[in-house]
């Protein structure tokens, strides 16, 4: 059980971290961008990035943490929706500081780019 939880752990990290990166990176390109780009093409290119930053991963974990297949669907299922909620959460405390947020910042967006590693991952990963 504890094995499971440290694997969990360490498939939630992996995308928490490799968010953050990309919405830090976003955050220093919105500047010239005066007006904001339509939520579809947005969709597009979050789940384009997620797609990326997912094969980039395994490029340094090959491996899938979560070893059970059953876990595995599990985590497919869970880790998107915790990732989703705590970029929610960086977008609402990034709005208490008066800073801009950005799409990603909202739960269906980190959400979808969660997944979208997560998908890559559970297809690809050995």
């Amino acid at each position: 059980m504890l094995e499971f939880l440290v694997q969990l752990l360490g498939e939630f990290l992996i995308q928490v971290i490799g968010q953050a990166l990309v919405e830090l990176g976003m955050h220093a390109m919105i500047e010239p961008f005066l007006k904001p780009p339509n939520p579809w093409v947005a969709s597009v290119g979050y789940t384009l990035f997620g797609i990326a930053l997912g094969f980039i991963s395994l490029l340094v974990f090959p491996e899938y943490l979560v070893h059970s297949g059953g876990l595995r669907i599990a985590n497919l299922v869970i880790t998107p929706i915790a990732v989703g909620t705590c970029m929610a959460a960086l977008g609402a405390w990034r709005i208490r500081r008066g800073d801009n947020a950005l799409r990603i910042d909202k739960f269906a967006y980190g959400y979808l780019f969660a997944l979208s590693i997560a998908i890559t991952r559970f297809w690809w990963a050995n």
